[in-house]
């Protein structure tokens, strides 16, 4: 399965300045970005931090959602997982999926990163800068990337395209 992590960061590459944070500081092309990318995977995988901050779950796609709590409420197009990220994806390919949208937050990124199963990034540089904040990633790397693609969405913000290199 393919992984792609999705995320809009700030040029000082924070995704927000706190773990409630509201995602409404990023641009309306960023969002349709998104959008597009994420119901083309019909997945996105993210943390229940993240998922919080939504006020519900994004629509024509499988939202599924890392967490430490128990007996957590049943949501339509809401997958509730823990545990090791590949087996998360092996149970997604079984359920047919080929591609799925990493969408945060940096502790799901970092988690997925450190396992390698990362293969591509897209962030969004928006035209902020927050100084204090939450980073793209949780953890220590040393990961090399190869820039495949710059695509200008608006004014003043663009996508950076990344393949891992592995």
């Amino acid at each position: 399965m393919k992984i792609i992590l999705v995320m809009a960061a700030t040029l000082d590459g924070r995704i927000a300045k706190s773990s409630d944070h509201f995602p409404d500081w990023t641009s309306r092309e960023d969002k349709k970005f998104f959008q597009r990318v994420s119901k083309e995977a019909r997945v996105v995988i993210m943390g229940d931090k993240t998922f919080a901050t939504f006020p519900s779950p994004l629509k024509d796609r499988l939202n599924v959602v890392f967490t430490m709590e128990e007996n957590k409420p049943m949501i339509e197009g809401v997958k509730w997982v823990k545990g090791e990220p590949a087996d998360v994806i092996a149970e997604l390919e079984k359920m047919g999926y080929e591609t799925a949208i990493l969408g945060g937050g940096a502790f799901v990124n970092g988690m997925f990163l450190e396992k390698k199963l990362v293969d591509e990034i897209y962030v969004t540089i928006e035209p902020k800068i927050f100084g204090d904040g939450i980073s793209l990633f949780k953890g220590d790397f040393d990961v090399n990337l190869k820039l495949k693609e710059i695509e200008k969405i608006n004014d003043d913000a663009v996508v950076l395209k990344y393949e891992v290199v592995k």
